[in-house]
């Protein structure tokens, strides 16, 4: 039985960057494709990415309870596929939703069992420079993301695990050590090697 992770940053602090080489590292980890109705990026591929759908659509699957929590941030919604994540945490592997505080805060009142983590960057001005950095958005965007990159990082102190994102590699390296070390705790050995530990006795 896998583990479920929440990992939240704001907008710009390099949570992608860090999730992607921490798949690349550590095996049965993924990251949960969230719903959303948001159009797509260069380089999006549907089903991989993300899962595309209208509003409609959307509102329509909120109607049938089909997701875990559904936020709508910047005038779109994002929600996590309750069917998916059941799925992979049977399968052995480890699920990383990247969702926003108000989101983690809807996951806890559905379940006690997630580990969750918040990335910061090392200053608000390295946040501003990497949004510019981007060179995906209007100024006018940037500052609507800066001001809710400052309410983000407000809940930070919500969550298990807190990691600056200042220097790349050693960031990678303190999320793996969150990942290898749940997986060693008592609760997580005595349920994956119950065999090996009662055959030891």
């Amino acid at each position: 039985m896998g583990r479920l992770y929440i990992v939240s940053a704001p907008s710009g602090a390099g949570k992608s960057s860090l999730l992607t080489a921490l798949i690349d590292q550590v095996q049965d980890v993924k990251i949960s494709v969230s719903t959303t109705t948001r159009a797509s990026r260069p380089g999006e591929i549907n089903g991989k990415h993300y899962n595309f759908v209208t509003i409609e659509q959307f509102e329509s699957m909120i109607q049938q309870d089909e997701f875990y929590e559904h936020a709508k941030v910047f005038g779109n919604y994002y929600g996590t596929s309750k069917s998916w994540v059941a799925e992979q945490l049977e399968s052995g592997v480890d699920v990383i939703l990247e969702i926003d505080w108000q989101g983690a805060q809807q996951m806890r009142e559905v379940t006690k069992d997630i580990i969750t983590i918040f990335i910061v960057p090392p200053s608000i001005e390295a946040l501003h420079n990497r949004l510019v950095g981007r060179g995906q958005d209007s100024d006018e965007i940037i500052e609507k993301r800066m001001s809710e990159a400052r309410s983000e990082i407000s809940h930070y102190d919500e969550y298990d695990y807190v990691v600056i994102n200042d220097e790349f590699d050693h960031a990678v390296n303190q999320i793996k050590s969150i990942f290898a070390s749940n997986r060693l705790t008592l609760e997580t050995q005595q349920r994956t090697n119950k065999a090996l530990l009662e055959a030891l006795l």
